[in-house]
């Protein structure tokens, strides 16, 4: 009885280590040759095991990697940081009883590696519009791996990864001499495609037009605050015009050319800036003294009562009220909104801090700017957004030729949510085969190449600005077009999988 008590303890802990090596490899930890291995680990705990015992170590697998990785929720609110981990870590506990039930199919690493696929495009849309945070694809952004990106998209790393994963348990778990051999040859010739493909794709010159020059501008907010981080009202823009002015007087001192545009990032204005007057003079004196058109991150009234929408505004030099507006689609559940609000503020009063309720944009990120006399096509992506396909392939498939990133991460100073970010835009961009501007109220602003190349990055927790110039982009790369297929394969494929292996089950027994 000891011996057997001891060995379900063991592969308990061997799921929630294997777990957490998993999560280590995402940011801002970044050991992803933990990853493959981390994968394998759990495939290699739950393959010989009865399926009920194969979801219970895949829900310990989950709970080592999400409290790993998404622990950063405790500045929202500290029971949000068990719920969070125990409901995410659902999806791996179907992730360990669907590997157990293919295990024993012909393929099955193929199989094994659409259930993990699966599982993160259910997690990225169930519940509440998901939480597709934590992804084996944001992990290969610093690795060999990383090129594939731009023509498998992210979808396609992930099944990858877990590709190679599945292929590594079978070298180690199977007996046959020929069937190591085969699952190790696939192993060796996958990892060497993706690496070669993925080595000439990022090692591609850098783009080198000035089509646009954009200065980006880091307002500060004390981070300490945590979830009161934006301060008084219009303290935050106060700071980002005291940033814009230091901007242009540091440009007029020095000589350099004049920015085409100025961008401020999400919540740069947390006053309404059409109604509210004070809030509408200190973004046109930034305006006026910039003498170029602001991109302005603002929060805004609507579209009912007691409601408010995350806005990105185009507003041109001169304008008394924005010529364009994106409202942002992927809100933060319990930060941005409250599922079921009407029951659980009497439960919960602390949900009180969400203050209006934020309702979601219905259409995509893509702003018509006239910059310098040319209307120049910009697709912006706000903060929590960079998590979901859709909301950034729609920027480039309508038309974005530059890609731009607003960002409030104030609340987070200090935790891995930001540099977690900052990788999920990494990838993004080689994805997309865009550069993209990042401008953050605090946390890490800055450029990067279409090669995933950091060409620059601000410190976090301070205030600052930058000018890059950006090349117009055109076209959309292989990877935004065929990532949505091979997510819904994937789905397809691991449901025909896990019924062939239940009915292949029936039979045995």
């Amino acid at each position: 009885m000891r011996r057997i008590r001891g060995g379900v303890l063991a592969r308990a802990g061997a799921a929630v280590a294997a777990g957490v090596a998993t999560g280590l490899g995402q940011a801002p930890v970044g050991w992803w040759p933990l990853v493959i291995p981390g994968v394998a680990a759990l495939t290699l705990l739950v393959r010989d095991r009865r399926p009920r015992a194969a979801a219970g170590l895949g829900y310990l697998f989950g709970l080592g990697m999400f409290t790993t990785t998404i622990s950063w929720v405790h500045v929202v609110a500290w029971p949000a940081v068990p719920l969070l981990i125990a409901f995410m870590s659902c999806w791996t506990m179907l992730t360990g009883w669907g590997i157990r039930m293919v295990a024993r199919l012909p393929l099955a690493p193929l199989w094994g590696a659409c259930i993990w696929s699966a599982a993160e495009v259910g997690a990225a849309h169930i519940p509440f519009g998901g939480f597709g945070w934590i992804r084996l694809a944001w992990t290969a952004v610093d690795t060999p791996l990383a090129g594939t990106l731009r023509w498998i998209g992210t979808t396609g790393v992930s099944l990858l990864i877990a590709l190679a994963g599945q292929l590594l348990a079978a070298v180690v778990a199977t007996s046959a001499r020929r069937r190591r051999i085969a699952a190790a040859a696939t192993l060796v010739g996958v990892l060497a495609i993706g690496s070669a493909v993925g080595e000439w794709t990022t090692h591609r010159p850098d783009p080198t037009a000035a089509d646009v020059r954009v200065t980006i501008v880091q307002g500060g907010v004390d981070g300490t605050a945590g979830s009161y981080a934006m301060g008084y009202a219009r303290s935050v823009t106060d700071n980002h015009l005291s940033e814009t002015i230091a901007a242009v007087a540091h440009q007029r001192a020095t000589g350099a050319k004049a920015p085409d545009m100025v961008l401020w990032p999400e919540n740069s204005t947390d006053i309404d800036p059409v109604l509210d007057t004070q809030t509408h003079e200190l973004v046109t004196t930034a305006i006026a003294i910039a003498q170029r058109p602001i991109l302005v991150g603002a929060v805004t009234e609507g579209p009912g009562a007691d409601e408010r929408q995350t806005t990105a505004m185009w507003w041109p030099t001169g304008a008394q009220q924005p010529d364009g507006v994106y409202h942002k689609r992927n809100l933060v559940p319990f930060g941005e909104w409250i599922p079921f609000r009407d029951a659980l503020l009497p439960i919960l009063p602390i949900l009180k801090h969400v203050g209006r309720q934020s309702v979601p944009g219905t259409t995509p990120g893509v702003l018509s700017a006239g910059i310098d006399g040319r209307t120049v096509r910009i697709g912006d992506v706000i903060c929590f957004e960079l998590a979901w396909d859709d909301t950034v392939h729609d920027t480039v498939r309508n038309g974005a030729q530059l890609l731009m990133v607003q960002s409030n991460n104030a609340t987070y100073t200090g935790t891995g949510q930001p540099y977690q970010q900052w990788q999920i835009t990494k990838a993004r961009a080689i994805e997309s085969g865009r550069q993209i501007a990042v401008s953050t109220t605090s946390s890490l602003s800055g450029l990067i190449q279409p090669s995933g190349r950091v060409a620059d990055r601000t410190r976090e927790g301070g205030h600052d600005f930058r000018t890059y110039n950006l090349a117009l982009g055109r076209g959309v790369s292989a990877g935004v077009r065929v990532s949505p297929w091979i997510g819904w394969a994937s789905v397809v494929l691991a449901a025909v999988a896990v019924a062939a292996g239940a009915l292949a089950s029936r039979r045995r027994r």
